[in-house]
Formats: structure tokens, C-alpha cells, sequence
């Protein structure tokens, strides 16, 4: 029998956010990408050190790291970039850059996290 290396409903490259705040990250997530949260380490303390939530077909990894969090920019398909957008900002994102079309065949949008990740949201248009 042999044991694949990627386990089951996940892909080969999965984005790993370093943040202050787990518990943070996995409600923004679900605020705005309506992300399904897979995983969770806590420790002793009951702080969340690891969490796994599944956006779409992919999954983001999370880890709590208050002193050493590193802010990341990630890219999200979805299927309405307004609506995802307008999500964003309410659940305390700040712009970086309102929808618009791009010449490549997206629409396409930007905003930062509380904790410093940038996300930027897009829905594929068609051909340019």
C-alpha cells in the first residue's frame, strides 16, 4: 500500500500565514472567503499555534506567531470581486485597490488585513 505525499483534498503548494492572531485570521477568512476551518492546534494555554481552513479547493495554513508574524500577499479567485470586496472592508480590511477591470481579462481588487496580509481578489472575465 502506498501513502501518497499530499494528502487527501489538498494540492501541492498551500500558502502558510504567519500571524499574531489565529483566531483572527480563521474569522476573517470565513467573514470574507466564507472559508470552512479543517484543523486546529492549541497549546497548554489554549492559544491556536496551527489552523488549516479550506477557501474553495484550496487550503491556507495558519500559524501564531506574535513575534515573528510575516505579513504575505496571496491571491484569491472568487466568483464576485465587488461583493468579496465590500466583505473585506467590513470585516476591517483596508483598501489597497477598489475593483476594477484589468486588461488581462479580470476584475480585479486589493486589501490589507489587520494583521498586515494583503489579499487580492479576483473573477476571471474572459479573454482581453
Amino acid at each position: 500500500m502506498t501513502i501518497a505525499f499530499v494528502p487527501p483534498g489538498r494540492s501541492t503548494v498551500s500558502p502558510y500565514l504567519l500571524v499574531p492572531s489565529v483566531a483572527d485570521a480563521l474569522a476573517f477568512l470565513a467573514a470574507v472567503f466564507a472559508a470552512r476551518e479543517l484543523h486546529r492546534v492549541t497549546d497548554d494555554s489554549g492559544a491556536i499555534r496551527h489552523a488549516e481552513a479550506r477557501i474553495g479547493d484550496s487550503v491556507v495554513m495558519l500559524g501564531e506567531r506574535p513575534g515573528a508574524a510575516m505579513p504575505a500577499s496571496v491571491h484569491v479567485y472568487v466568483p464576485e470581486v465587488d461583493d468579496t470586496y465590500a466583505k473585506a472592508l467590513a470585516a476591517g480590511a483596508t483598501s489597497l485597490s477598489p475593483p476594477r477591470d484589468l486588461p488581462y481579462g479580470d476584475r480585479s481588487a486589493g486589501v490589507r488585513d489587520r494583521q498586515g496580509n494583503l489579499w487580492w481578489i479576483g473573477t476571471h472575465l474572459g479573454a482581453a
